[in-house]
């Protein structure tokens, strides 16, 4: 699976109330409107600026607070492509994957605001387009790329009448 974007850059514990405000969760359960309030506490503009395909990067404990699956689902519905990060809050990276969002654990630190980037999920490989740089990332598993594949975990168990994780 490889993915290509825009990076747009964040830094260290932003947490799952950044991702998507605490305000709205009990407003709407409506992805597509709270995918309009993505990361606005931290870019007022962000869902402005943002388009298809584009990624997050951001620095370490990406997700951490509540584990509550409207952040990556708020990401995903944005159009996300993927987010990138040096380390995730756990529970925030299973809710990912399970919701079919990707997440890559990456040194970040090279990636800036702007940078045009491409991301080989199987591979574990982050070409920063930009500055013409190959960045060994962590490669997802199979069984995750499967389960992304498909649209998440509930997607996955549908379509194959239980797990079938196995290749």
């Amino acid at each position: 699976m490889i993915l290509r974007g825009r990076a747009h850059r964040f830094g260290d514990d932003v947490n799952t109330d950044y991702i998507i405000s605490g305000k709205y969760k009990f407003k709407t359960l409506d992805m597509k409107e709270l995918a309009m309030h993505v990361m606005e506490d931290l870019d007022p503009d962000f869902y402005n600026k943002v388009r298809p395909g584009d990624f997050i990067v951001a620095g370490r404990n990406f997700g951490c607070g509540s584990s509550r699956e409207q952040a990556p689902l708020a990401i995903k519905y944005a159009d996300i492509a993927a987010v990138l990060a040096s380390s995730f809050a756990r529970i925030f990276y299973r809710n990912a994957i399970n919701t079919g969002l990707p997440v890559v654990e990456v040194d970040t630190s090279r990636i800036e605001d702007g940078d045009e980037l491409e991301v080989d999920l199987s591979k574990g490989k982050v070409v920063n387009i930009t500055r013409d740089e190959e960045i060994t990332a962590k490669p997802l598993p199979s069984v995750m790329i499967k389960i992304l594949n498909d649209g998440g975990l509930a997607n996955h168990i549908k379509k194959n009448k239980g797990f079938a994780l196995e290749d």
